[in-house]
């Protein structure tokens, strides 16, 4: 049980972690070829915050911290 607490927390991590390497090259790296690529990335990686939290959230009652 405790092992699969830590694999949610690991993939809500690597998630988040993502979702800000993408925003910082979006303005950053692409943004100096094509604003509106920047933009739709950053659109895109607005989605994920909410899917980090339902994996971070996914399993049963029993495992959850309190």
């Amino acid at each position: 049980m405790a092992g699969r607490v830590m694999n949610r927390d690991r993939a809500y991590f690597v998630l988040m972690g993502g979702c800000i390497v993408a925003v910082i090259l979006a303005w950053t790296v692409v943004r100096l070829y094509s604003v509106t690529a920047a933009i739709i990335i950053s659109v895109c990686v607005g989605l994920i915050p909410p899917i980090a939290a339902m994996v971070a959230n996914a399993g049963d009652e029993g495992s959850r911290r309190r």
